[in-house]
């Protein structure tokens, strides 16, 4: 289970990225994916994430190195063949899955959902579900371009309709369809919750 004092107040200085792994995306998938990594870069963020060089989490991994920043992947021994680590940034092999999701989850200050598949899926709804446990209070932001977790979203209201999940949920992420607002979104947020100071935001989106 996740460190129970993990996000309750931290000063917001690493982002986690969750997406897809595969190159058949949408190409304006993996240029967003790309300007994302590159705006964390810019904002001092560190990004962490699966450790793989293909698709939107190579895109992504790309940019913020591309940019001058700080890039942390984490990827267990048997999926590097298969996704390819991108060896010009930090790179942490792990044995499994769960110590995979378990390393990103402890190394970062909030997260990003960007396009991806049936593991994105997993990776979000435990998070998610974490959360409603009340085991971390870090920012979730979606990237939402043309509507691509619009269906989550839509079952997720359906189990709080059928009284199977609290109507809070729903608070407990944030979606945003241009690339460009998800850097802000996250910094704004972390004001709130009292993670980052007014005048550092400033001088991030400065």
């Amino acid at each position: 289970m996740p460190d129970l004092s993990s996000g309750q107040g931290a000063s917001l200085t690493s982002v986690c990225v969750y997406c897809g792994s595969s190159n058949a995306a949408d190409p304006a998938f993996l240029e967003a994916a790309f300007e994302i990594g590159a705006d964390f870069a810019r904002a001092g963020l560190k990004l962490v994430y699966g450790g793989g060089g293909v698709g939107l989490m190579g895109a992504t991994a790309r940019g913020a190195h591309a940019a001058g920043g700080a890039v942390l992947g984490i990827i267990p021994d048997f999926l590097r063949d298969r996704e390819q680590p991108f060896d010009d940034v930090e790179t942490v092999i792990v044995t499994s899955m769960h110590e995979r999701k378990m390393l990103m989850f402890e190394r970062s200050d909030a997260f990003v959902v960007l396009p991806g598949g049936i593991g994105t899926l997993e990776e979000i709804i435990e998070l998610l579900s974490w959360r409603r446990l009340d085991l971390h209070r870090k920012p979730i932001v979606f990237h939402n371009p043309r509507g691509f977790w619009d269906p989550l979203f839509a079952l997720l209201q359906h189990t709080i309709d059928e009284g199977l999940t609290p109507s809070v949920l729903a608070d407990y992420w944030r979606s945003v369809e241009k690339a460009g607002d998800i850097t802000p979104t996250l910094l704004s947020w972390s004001v709130k919750n009292g993670q980052t100071d007014v005048s550092d935001v400033v001088r991030l989106l400065t």
